[in-house]
């Protein structure tokens, strides 16, 4: 068992310095106690084992809003087995007080910083979230772009289906037009060779009788 007496300085009085003390005792077995001295620093005798006690100082030698330790000083020493526990050693009881306003006043203000903190990370979120419905909006409008184009393009295929629709069935009734001028051209001359046969026959005959050989 080791005995240590030490003094810290800095921010240490009145901002909830000895009950993390006391906190961090507690966490371990160790004795002793923590007071306030009158030159605004703060007295820690504790006794353990070695590595409780080494581990003891690197939790309390620190300096964590509102607490700053800005010097810390420890002597060694033999146990005694004085202590039972580990205790918080009270002031005045106007000194206590004041000094239980000042660390509420402190936690407060922690309160009040991380609610700030924890606002800002919200707007930060909110913003974060408008941007990606930003983007979903651009998205979807550039969807919607694409679709009115893909109709577009899907009209145009129509427009151009129906104007081949429409040449093939110019096509159909040029060629039936076609057929049937033929048709018809063919029946002309037929009928035209046929009567210039009957003529010629008609004025051979009459040549014939006529007594002209032919």
């Amino acid at each position: 068992m080791r005995r240590f007496v030490a003094t810290a300085r800095g921010r240490v009085q009145r901002v909830g310095y000895r009950e993390h003390v006391y906190d961090e005792a507690f966490e371990r077995n160790i004795s002793g106690y923590v007071k306030n001295l009158k030159n605004r620093e703060v007295e820690i005798v504790a006794e353990g084992s070695e590595q409780d006690l080494r581990d003891f100082i690197n939790a309390i030698n620190i300096i964590q809003r509102p607490i700053a330790v800005k010097s810390f000083t420890v002597r060694w020493e033999e146990a005694t087995g004085e202590y039972a526990d580990f205790e918080i050693i009270r002031g005045e009881i106007q000194e206590e007080i004041f000094e239980r306003m000042d660390y509420a006043g402190n936690v407060l203000h922690s309160m009040d910083t991380k609610f700030d903190l924890m606002l800002d990370k919200q707007d930060q979120s909110l913003q974060l979230q408008h941007t990606m419905l930003d983007k979903q909006d651009q998205s979807l409008q550039l969807q919607h772009t694409m679709l009115d184009k893909q109709d577009q393009s899907l009209q145009l295929q129509h427009t151009m289906l129906d104007k081949q629709d429409q040449m093939l069935q110019l096509g159909r009734e040029t060629k039936e037009e076609i057929v049937g001028l033929r048709s018809d051209t063919k029946k002309h001359l037929e009928d035209e060779f046929a009567e210039m046969r009957r003529e010629l026959v008609s004025i051979k005959d009459a040549l014939a009788r006529a007594g002209i050989q032919v």
